[in-house]
Formats: C-alpha cells, structure tokens, sequence
C-alpha cells in the first residue's frame, strides 16, 4: 500500500475575511451592548441594575443612529465606472445599501421609543411593566414574594438589544443563511418578552405560546424555502439566485416552490393574511410596550427583507408571484378593516388595524420597482420605507396612550371603559384621535402621505385597479378609527369614566415625538420623502 502524504505547505492559503468595521459599526454597538448587558445582569447590584440597563440601550442607540446617519451619507461608491449607492460586505452576506441603512434608521428610533416605555415605572407604583420573576406561577405565593421585594425583570433590555440588532441584521441580510440567523435572532428574544407581563400572566405567557408557535411555522417554511432555492440556483447569495432564475433552463417547479414557501414565512412575520392567524391575540396579551415594539420594529424588518428577497433574488420572476402577492393584498386590508369593526378591545382592533395596513404596504409592494435612477419618482422602495416610518412611529404613540388608560386591574383595554376619556383628558384622547385619523389615512397627518406614496407606486406600476380597492377599503376602515373617536369624546362615560395614569417624562415624551412626528409628515413629509427617495435601489 502506498500512502500519500498532504503537508502544510501543499494546501492553499486560507485568508481571513474582511469585515467591514466602519460599514458595520451600528449592528456592532447593537450587539455589543446586548452582550454587554448580559454581563451587567450578572454582575451589577440588583438595586440599581434597572437603571444601568436603561442607560446602556438608550445609550448604545443613540451612538448606533449618530454611526448610521454617518454610513448613510457616505454611501456612494464608484462599481464598474458608475456611481453606485451601497455596496456588499462582510464577504457578501450584507448589503449596505440606502433600503437596508434607511431601515436600520427607523428601527434604531423605534427601538428608542420602545426602550423608553419599557423603563417607564409610575404606571405601577415604582415598577416596570413586567413581572419580577418569570419562572413563578401566576397567583402563587411566590409571585406575591416577588412583588413584595419588587423585584424585577431587567433582562428585557438586552432581550430587546437582540432582537433590534437581528431585525437590523434582517433588513440588509444579503445572502439567505444570514437571513434565516437574522430571522431567528429577532425572534427568539421576541417570544421571551411576550410572556413576562406583570399583569394578566395567562394571558400574557398564552401570547408567547402563541406567537412561538408562529414563529416556528414561519421559519420552517421560510427554511425549507431556502433550500429549495439553494437546489435551484446552487448559491445562497440574492445576486446568484438572480442570475439563475434570469437565464434558467429548467427547474421551473422548484424555483416556484421556492418562491412560495419563502414568502410564506415572509408573509407570517408582517402579519399578512391568510397567514395573521393569532396575531391579535398575541398583540392584545403580550406587555404592551413590546406589542408596540413588534408591531413597529417586526414589521419593518420583514417587509424590507421581503422587497430584498423579491427584487433582488426572484426579480427575474415577478410575473410569478405578483399575481398572488396581489390577491394576498387584496385579502389582507379587507380582512383587517372588516373584522376591526367588530373588534371590543383597543389592543386587538390595533391587532387587525395592523393587518389592514401589511395589505396597504403590499399594494406598494406590487407597484412600480425602481432603481436610482428614478430618484423623481415614488417607487415601490421609498413609498413603503416612507409609509413604515410614518405607521410605526404613530403606532408606538397610540400604544404609549394605551398604558396609561387603567383601572384597579391596571390596563384597562376594553373600548367601553373608554367613553368619556376626551373629557377627562382632553390631551391625551386628542392626541390618541390624531394617531387614528393617521391610520385612516385623513389629509394633514403622515398617514395620509404615507397612503397616498404606496398608491403613487401602485398607480406608476399600472395597477389603477387595485388603487381604486385600496381607497374604498381605506374608507371601510375610516369607520372603526373614527368610531373611536366618536366614543371616546361623544359618549358617556360609564361611572366615574376611565382613570388617567400619570406617567412620567419618559412616556410623555414618546407621546409628544410621535404627535408631532405623526403630523409634521402630513404638513410637511419633503425632507423624510426625499430621504426615501435618495436612498435608491438594493445592491446586488
């Protein structure tokens, strides 16, 4: 027997990847400050480690929206003798492009306003909203003990670090692995903090059961959607599988399969019907500062992921699933507009609300596709970054507003306990009005311009028809918003009326960014649009 030796030096070199630090800096200070976290739960005074945890996240996104704002200035880069807005890094798994650093933009501030409502203690008497120990039985002697030593549950800071950097990671994943790690690293820390509520623990850890459980669905399809894909085209890589479905000889099936299992998964992660199942009844038992986190943050990582997947990878095979994305649309907003009606609590109306508007993004989302060349334009790309930016915020504000309508039980969720609330705060049932009017898509708030670019998309992709459904669901679901402002200041209150919490500064503030916000885009939406606008096309 012979026997053939390899040595050291008759192998290749293996270089080390290069990072792009600088393009990376705001995903590395999400991160860095989770981990960092972590360690502070492990080692910081349990007496003031709320606290700690609270500067540490405010702290590490605001460094990481000063880094982002720097990286999206400095996109512009010259590929191939042509002005390119964006490149590919980290060995070609990210994509740092104007979509994916606009996301990262709008997620840091919505992670912003959710980590401050998630320090807001006055609402229940010194106390975060979530329980102290989360391994004790609802009702048990345990839990009283908890409570007693107010002991509470600071893990949800770097929980919530975790799942922001994942849905930044989501946004501007450029090959599929990353993306279903990202997918992963958003969800997990989601499912954690949907059962920790302080109140209503059932009702709180059913929520969490649920939304794992849905979770689980969407990442298997979206799984075994990726390996279908990677059959097809023989690459994880976006501009691979670009390349293969444009010059294809065969596999029409898998590639059909492919695309459908992965915008399956897609599909469950904005909330998108058929595939919303149990979404409302997470939204309404989850703490409703994370309801508010999920239902800005997931949101928009999804859907930037889902035009990431659709325009770069399976462009090539839009007569394919444009049809059914449509459908789905056309679905999706009347689903949510006519079961919102008869909807009895503010939590899961904003449920189906939500729902409502995934079909209204999805009708941007078939319109006219761009690249920077078309920055005069409204595109499918910068009418839904603007339209997410302007939903968020808004539903952040009107979640804020939710925790501070209570009674003995705490939050008091059912809409009839809300009648009478304009006069017993004028303030707040206005600013709660504007966000509905927002979500109706009335003149003089963001959500008017927010409607009015993904129809603009719609209408340039040659789609008039499904603009015309759109604007008469649209006054279908101007009836439950403004049912709710009609209950809230021309309806009898029911006894004393509800009880107004006073909060302190760190939830008024979120409720004045967002009224403000929430209106200043519908005066004056050109400097938001523009950057829509200017942040162009995904690379590839």
């Amino acid at each position: 027997m012979i026997a053939s030796y390899v040595t050291a030096t008759d192998m290749p070199p293996i270089s080390a990847p290069h990072i792009e630090y600088a393009l990376l800096a705001p995903l590395f200070i999400i991160a860095g400050a989770a981990v960092l976290g972590v360690v502070v739960e492990a080692f910081w005074p349990r007496s003031t480690r709320f606290l700690a945890q609270t500067i540490l996240a405010v702290v590490a996104i605001i460094a990481a929206f000063g880094d982002t704002i720097w990286v999206f200035q400095d996109l512009d880069v010259i590929e191939g003798g042509r002005l390119a807005r964006g490149t590919v890094a980290a060995e070609g798994s990210l994509a740092i492009d104007g979509p994916g650093v606009f996301a990262w933009g709008i997620l840091l501030i919505f992670g912003l306003m959710s980590m401050l409502l998630f320090a807001e203690r006055r609402l229940e008497g010194g106390l975060s909203a979530f329980t102290g120990r989360a391994a004790d039985a609802p009702g048990s002697a345990a839990e009283a003990e908890a409570v007693k030593n107010r002991v509470e549950h600071t893990e949800v800071f770097p929980l919530a670090l975790f799942a922001l950097v994942g849905m930044m990671l989501f946004a501007t994943s450029n090959d599929l692995l990353t993306m279903f790690v990202a997918l992963e690293v958003l969800s997990l820390p989601l499912y954690l903090l949907c059962g920790l509520a302080r109140r209503r623990r059932l009702l709180s850890q059913e929520a969490a059961l649920k939304y794992f459980l849905l979770g689980a669905f969407s990442s298997v399809f979206f799984l075994y959607g990726i390996a279908l894909a990677y059959g097809f085209a023989g690459s994880f890589r976006l501009s691979d599988i670009d390349l293969a479905v444009t010059n294809r000889t065969g596999g029409e099936n898998m590639l059909l399969a492919a695309i459908a299992l992965m915008a399956v998964g897609l599909l469950f992660k904005i909330g998108a019907a058929p595939f919303h199942t149990w979404t409302p009844d997470v939204y309404q038992g989850a703490p409703t500062p994370v309801t508010a986190f999920m239902a800005a943050g997931t949101k928009a990582a999804a859907f930037i992921a889902l035009l990431r997947v659709f325009f770069v990878a399976f462009g090539g095979s839009s007569w394919d699933w444009r049809p059914i994305i449509v459908v789905i649309a056309i679905i999706t907003m009347f689903l949510g507009a006519v079961v919102s009606i008869s909807q009895t609590d503010v939590k899961r109306m904003l449920a189906y609300s939500s729902i409502a508007h995934a079909g209204f993004l999805l009708v941007g989302f078939v319109g006219a596709y761009a690249g920077a060349a078309d920055s005069n334009r409204v595109t499918s790309v910068s009418s839904i970054l603007f339209y997410l930016t302007v939903y968020g915020i808004s539903s952040i504000g009107a979640f804020a507003i939710v925790t501070l309508v209570r009674d003995s039980g705490g939050e008091t969720t059912h809409l009839s306990k809300w009648a009478g609330l304009g006069k017993k705060s004028p303030l707040l049932a206005g600013s709660f009005a504007l966000f509905m009017l927002s979500f109706a898509g009335i003149p003089l708030t963001g959500g008017f311009i927010g409607k009015w670019t993904v129809f603009s998309a719609a209408w340039s992709g040659g789609f008039w028809w499904l603009v015309v459904i759109g604007v008469l669901v649209s006054a279908l679901a101007a009836y439950f918003y403004v049912r709710v402002i009609v209950l809230m200041f021309f309806t009898d209150p029911v006894g004393d009326g509800p009880t107004v919490a006073v909060p302190s500064i760190l939830t008024t503030v979120v409720i004045a960014v967002a009224v403000v916000v929430t209106f200043g885009l519908g005066i004056i939406p050109g400097p938001v649009l523009d950057l829509a606008q200017h942040a162009g096309a995904f690379v590839r």
